[in-house]
């Protein structure tokens, strides 16, 4: 299955992933369109979010581990030994399953990335941190409040924050790992109008095991099992008139 009139934004071909003996992706072979939303659903344990964290190389910091095969952004193996991880990590930005706000104020939350990069002026700075909150529409709730701890935020508003520290860097892909499963479902619902926004200037992957969230947000749907890619398509396709039976058994909930 393929979209020749899009750009493949990342490629994944032959990509195996080992825990020490382990194997937790056999050959995956996957495509994420640029400015499309990808979702990737599957049982618990299937290796949805062993796959997102080998895009950005997050999972180098694991002992024991192993991988197989090529991961491209842009046509470019990022495994290849002149690519900055550093770098690499700032162009795919990563939001968790837990808001994870640092102990520090909003203002400074989205500032910290920056001042590590070596900006430092003020004007830039605030300049960036009102874009990048305004991106994560979050701005109109905070900007009298910037100097607060983020700790003082609601648990949607902690993760919307966390997408705002991810766009402050000008990230080309967003990966999001369940990103709504420890908020509540208005918080969910602005982070998911949030994401129809931030496909219009990013690639955003989804892990989620909400099959209705994939379906609302997504334009393109994996569906993985035991560490396979078992079906990939529009996620329409996926959802009305899969090719694989297992597909199907997962979706009207036989299993999973």
């Amino acid at each position: 299955m393929s979209a020749p009139d899009l750009k493949v934004k990342i490629g994944t071909r032959r990509l195996s992933f080992f825990y020490g003996a382990k194997q937790a992706l056999k050959a995956v072979d996957l495509v994420c369109y640029a400015n499309r939303v990808t979702a990737i659903i599957g049982p618990s344990g299937c290796g949805k979010s062993t796959l997102i964290r080998t895009i950005n190389r997050m999972n180098d910091v694991i002992a024991g581990t192993r991988l197989e095969g090529t991961i491209l952004i842009d046509g470019q193996d990022i495994h290849a030994p002149e690519v900055d991880v550093v770098e690499l990590r700032r162009r795919v930005g990563m939001v968790f399953q837990k808001p994870n706000p640092f102990p520090k104020s909003i203002y400074d939350n989205i500032a910290y990335g920056l001042r590590i990069n070596g900006l430092r002026n003020k004007r830039k700075l605030e300049g960036i941190v009102e874009r990048s909150l305004r991106g994560a529409a979050l701005w109109d709730e905070v900007k009298d409040r910037l100097e607060d701890n983020a700790f003082s935020l609601s648990g949607g508003q902690q993760q919307r924050l966390c997408i705002a520290r991810a766009l402050a860097v000008e990230p080309e892909v967003i990966l999001f790992d369940e990103p709504c499963s420890a908020i509540d479902p208005i918080a969910t619902a602005k982070v998911e109008d949030l994401i129809h926004e931030l496909k219009k200037r990013y690639t955003v992957v989804i892990v989620t095991h909400n099959m209705q969230q994939a379906a609302r947000v997504s334009e393109y749907t994996a569906f993985m099992m035991l560490g396979e890619l078992i079906e990939f398509d529009r996620t329409e396709q996926i959802f009305t008139a899969p090719a694989n039976k297992l597909t199907e058994d997962y979706i009207t909930g036989r299993f999973g």
